[in-house]
């Protein structure tokens, strides 16, 4: 996928997770600047002004949910795509769905998905439009899940669990 390009935010505790990201999504022309947790990435995220964020869950000082809430808050930043990627289970999909989050990526991922899912975002120019936005259809394990509040909700009963639910794709609602 050609064309978007732009600075990524990569926000994870542990060093060799933000590496495989940071390699990745280097080799397709992206800029990457990272951060070691929550904390720190509302320290940098002004100065740094990127163009999208991607978030762990689990990490110390400040976690990836209440993360994603403050920079939802931030009227500077209210607007910047959030990726979470994590081993996330379906309570932490549906809080990431409260706060604001465009999209989920379940560790351990696949790197094709994570550069589809990123210059999908990018190439939107912001996040997802809250008030209509589509979902965005990605193979995950189990077959191609049109993800979104509408999917991933617990009505829709998709399975999300520690090792391997369909986790993708940015969210609308």
């Amino acid at each position: 996928m050609p064309g978007a390009s732009g600075r990524v935010l990569v926000v994870d505790d542990n060093k060799v997770i933000r590496q495989l990201i940071r390699v990745n999504l280097e080799l397709e022309g992206i800029e990457v600047v990272t951060a070691s947790d929550g904390a720190e990435c509302l320290d940098v995220v002004h100065q740094v002004q990127p163009d999208l964020v991607t978030l762990d869950v689990v990490m110390p000082r400040l976690d990836g949910m209440r993360t994603a809430a403050r920079l939802r808050a931030d009227p500077r930043t209210r607007d910047l795509p959030l990726v979470v990627i994590s081993a996330c289970t379906q309570y932490e999909v549906e809080a990431g769905l409260e706060v604001g989050v465009d999209a989920f990526l379940a560790k351990p991922f696949d790197p094709a998905e994570l550069v589809s899912v990123v210059r999908e975002l990018l190439e939107r120019g912001g996040a997802v439009d809250r008030e209509g936005g589509g979902g965005l259809e990605l193979g995950m394990g189990l077959g191609a899940v049109e993800v979104g509040r509408t999917v991933l909700g617990v009505e829709e009963g998709v399975g999300v669990g520690k090792g391997g639910g369909p986790i993708a794709g940015p969210r609308a609602d």
